[in-house]
């Protein structure tokens, strides 16, 4: 499958880890939704984010290999990457844009947002979790 997920974030205190070339970012505690793509097995990078241990390649890996930081839920889209991009314009609506945060290959302010809660996702017309896609610690 291919498409256009969110992860939506719970990050439990405040910290300031280094994000890759990026360098160190402030997150207060509190809720995030990160907006990403994959044109080829949407499961197999959605399952690569639930884990801890990985090869950092992208910014979301920094933040997602935190200990204080859990993948809450994840919402799903089929689509093409163009989604990807208009998806993260409409969480600029709802939330705080984390500046320059996973949209290197784009012309987006960030593909990372601080929110209140993730209910107007369902509204952007996404699923949630892929029922292939296991919760890991």
């Amino acid at each position: 499958m291919k498409g256009v997920y969110v992860l939506v974030i719970s990050v439990g205190k405040n910290i300031k880890p280094k994000i890759g070339v990026l360098g160190k970012i402030g997150f207060k505690k509190g809720l995030y939704a990160y907006v990403g793509s994959a044109q080829n097995n949407l499961e197999k990078r959605i399952s690569r984010h639930l884990k801890k241990r990985k090869k950092k390649f992208w910014h979301i890996d920094y933040l997602t290999a935190n200990k204080v930081v859990t993948i809450k839920k994840i919402y799903y889209k089929k689509s093409n990457k163009k989604e990807e991009c208009i998806t993260a314009k409409k969480l600029s609506r709802v939330g705080v844009p984390v500046k320059n945060f996973g949209c290197s290959d784009c012309n987006c302010e960030s593909h990372l947002f601080k929110i209140r809660d993730y209910e107007f996702l369902r509204k952007f017309g996404f699923a949630e979790t892929p029922p292939v896609v296991q919760f890991t610690d």
